[in-house]
C-alpha cells in the first residue's frame, strides 16, 4: 500500500533540528533544490511488510525536533509524522509484503520499497539521501551509514515510515491477537517466539527468516507448502 502527497510550503522563521541539516545545506549550495531523504523500517521484523518512505522537506517550512525515529518515543513520532505530512514539499510511503521478502530477500525488498516510494514523489527529486543503500534510479544519490542520525530528510522519512508500519502492526494484531504484534511490532521478542512455537507462523510471517524456520511448529499449518518456498529463496 502506498500513499503520496505534496504541499505548498509557507514561510516560517528558522528552527533548530536535533538531526543535522548540514548535508542538505551543502547540496543546496551546489544547486540541488529538491532533496529527498529515504529510509525503511521493519527490516529485522519476523512478520509483515517492510515499509519505506521518502520525504522532500522544505527549507522554508522547517520542522523542529526531527531525529532518528528510534530515539523518539511513540507520542513524539506521531506528532512529528503529522507535521511532516503537513509541511513537506512531498512525501510518499511504499511497502513490500512478506511473500515478496521471502522470494527476493530482505535486502532487495528494502531497496525495492524505497525505490517505489521515491517513484511516487511529485515533484521529482533532483538528489537522494538514502539510509545505507543504493537505489536503482537515474537520480544522483548518496548512501549514508546511520543516515537517520546524519540527515534530517532521512530522519523525516524514518519517522513517517515507522508510524505507518506501527499502525499496520496494530491493525494486524486484531486478526492475530495471540502473537502480540501491537506490542513488539513483529520483532524477535520472547513472547513472539513463544507464540510461533505454540501456534506456528501465520501466512504473513517471513518464512525464510531463521527464527521462523527454527521455531515454527509446521504441523500446525494446514499443509507444508511453506517448506517448499525455502528451496526457491
Amino acid at each position: 500500500m502506498s500513499r503520496s502527497v505534496s504541499s505548498t510550503a509557507s514561510k516560517r522563521a528558522p528552527h533548530s533540528y536535533l538531526c543535522s541539516t548540514k548535508l542538505e545545506d551543502e547540496l543546496r549550495s551546489r544547486g540541488c533544490r529538491l532533496i529527498a531523504g529515504c529510509d525503511e523500517v521493519g527490516r529485522g521484523s519476523l512478520f509483515g511488510a517492510v515499509v519505506a518512505a521518502s520525504v522532500i522537506l522544505s527549507p522554508d517550512d522547517p520542522i523542529p525536533g526531527l531525529n532518528d525515529s528510534k530515539k523518539l518515543d511513540h507520542a513524539e513520532r506521531v506528532r512529528l509524522a503529522a507535521l511532516i505530512r503537513e509541511r513537506a514539499t512531498a512525501w510518499a510511503i511504499a511497502s513490500v509484503d512478506s511473500p515478496s521478502i521471502d522470494r527476493i530477500n530482505i535486502y532487495e525488498a528494502s531497496r525495492l520499497a524505497m525505490k517505489k516510494a521515491v517513484e511516487q514523489l511529485s515533484p521529482r527529486p533532483d538528489f537522494l539521501l538514502v539510509d545505507a543503500l543504493a537505489l536503482d534510479l537515474p537520480i544522483a544519490q548518496q548512501a549514508l551509514i546511520k543516515g537517520d542520525e546524519r540527515s534530517h530528510s532521512i530522519a523525516a522519512a524514518s519517522i513517517i515510515a515507522k508510524v505507518y508500519r506501527d499502525d499496520m502492526m496494530c491493525a494486524w494484531d486484531k486478526f492475530y491477537p495471540e502473537y502480540g504484534l501491537a506490542s513488539h511490532k513483529g520483532y524477535h521478542a520472547p513472547e513472539h517466539i513463544d507464540a510461533i512455537r505454540r501456534l506456528g507462523p501465520t501466512p504473513l510471517h517471513r518464512m525464510s527468516f531463521e527464527p521462523i524456520r527454527a521455531n515454527a511448529v509446521w504441523s500446525h499449518l494446514p499443509d507444508n507448502r511453506q517448506l517448499e518456498m525455502f528451496s526457491a529463496v
